[in-house]
């Protein structure tokens, strides 16, 4: 059987790229297919492949710097990769990988990190901070985006079924494409076992610092709370804003490797997460260091953070808005010691790297032996994919080994 993967395209190194590798640990002899790949030899290796192919987007220039000027065409592109030799295709999409051609017999599976979020619901936030709400410029945006959105539409029956990375993303693609769609939550390193570590007297937040993660709004908080100290870890557009309007009470570590991040997200007395995210991978990393979030009640926190019951993980604050963030910490404080750190690891082992590779190999194998039977009932004529046996996909104990860190801040 020959199995290919589809990603959107590679640059750098983000939570769908983690999401890429966990795929390739379950098919290693997949090929991949992408709009363009920039990555370095180092990175490929660490996802688990070393050569990919692209189409034309590749050798245009200017898409290595400014990708998102070609989101045009890019629909056009994703077309003319030829998947027709491979039995099994998956897409790993959140832009247009889901818009491969495949044909009849074919099994196109989509895992969608998220539909076009700045194409659908969050078109008005992005004509905002891109500055395109009026004028010529917006006018053209806003015809791009509604023809992307109506190939959206159309190819949204291409494949055969729908993956959602949470429940979140599997309601908006039922709302925009009309499809069902199975939650199989993104793979998470999280410890074997919760090992305690002495509380600083920080807060602390990590991720790109660009607006839409609302980093803004959590530095301002802390101007509220004098007495309470904040670290940001990151780097990216905003950083010299930032800098320039938080207080003397909040610290900018930039770029942090992942050792160095770990221990300071477990030494945190609380993470804060502001980003409306379809999951978040990092307020579930810091619970698997054994501290609590304090996070904006929208997309998929909500299913990674436990609020209720007798073992709470965190808690959540209603807007993205510093008065907001500076009573949910001060609520926080108030209750602190309610929040076991232990509860908090036990709560992210549902998102470890074994849950995805054994529900995503669940997934495939059904659909795929269901695939088979379809084509032999329907007396194809053409030659019949193999029905699955239990080694077409490897035993996963050899490769479950957590993978080099995928960095996303």
């Amino acid at each position: 059987m020959r199995v290919a993967i589809v990603h959107d395209w590679l640059y750098t190194l983000g939570g769908a790229e983690k999401v890429l590798a966990a795929m390739f640990r379950c098919f290693p002899r997949a090929d991949l297919f992408c709009l363009f790949d920039f990555l370095p030899a180092a990175d490929r290796r660490t996802i688990g492949y070393t050569q990919s192919h692209v189409s034309f987007l590749q050798r245009l220039p200017g898409v290595r710097e400014h990708h998102r000027m070609f989101l045009p065409i890019m629909p056009l592109a994703i077309e003319q990769l030829d998947l027709s030799a491979y039995d099994l295709v998956i897409s790993s999409s959140y832009a247009v990988a889901k818009g491969v051609l495949t044909g009849p017999d074919q099994l196109h599976l989509a895992y969608v990190h998220s539909p076009m979020r700045y194409a659908w619901d969050l078109q008005h936030q992005y004509l905002r901070e891109s500055g395109l709400e009026r004028g010529p410029k917006g006018l053209l945006t806003r015809l791009l985006l509604h023809r992307i959105r109506m190939w959206d539409v159309r190819t949204a029956s291409g494949p055969d079924a729908y993956m959602a990375n949470s429940g979140f993303v599997a309601r908006r693609i039922r709302k925009i494409y009309g499809r069902e769609a199975r939650v199989i939550h993104p793979p998470v390193e999280v410890p074997a076992t919760h090992k305690p570590v002495r509380k600083g007297r920080h807060f602390m937040t990590a991720s790109r610092l660009v607006p839409y993660k609302n980093v803004r709004c959590i530095v301002e908080a802390f101007r509220q709370l004098p007495g309470e100290r904040l670290i940001v870890a990151g780097d990216g557009p905003e950083a010299e804003y930032l800098r320039s309007i938080a207080g003397p009470n909040v610290s900018f570590t930039g770029f942090l490797p992942d050792r160095a991040l770990r221990q300071t997200m477990a030494s945190a007395r609380a993470f804060i997460f502001a980003a409306e995210e379809d999951f978040g991978i990092i307020p579930v990393e810091a619970q698997s260091e054994g501290t609590p979030v304090i996070a904006l009640g929208r997309g998929g926190a909500r299913e990674t953070v436990r609020t209720c019951g007798p073992h709470p993980t965190g808690m959540f604050f209603e807007r993205p808005e510093a008065e907001c963030i500076a009573d949910a910490v001060q609520r926080f404080i108030t209750v602190e010691d309610s929040f076991a750190p232990a509860a908090c690891h036990e709560n992210a082992t549902r998102f470890s790297q074994d849950h995805f590779h054994e529900t995503f190999r669940a997934f495939v194998m059904e659909h795929y032996e269901a695939f088979c039977e379809r084509l032999e009932g329907a007396g194809s004529q053409m030659p019949l994919l193999p029905r699955p046996e239990r080694s077409w996909v490897p035993e996963l104990a050899p490769v479950l080994q957590p993978a080099k860190r995928v960095s996303r801040v």
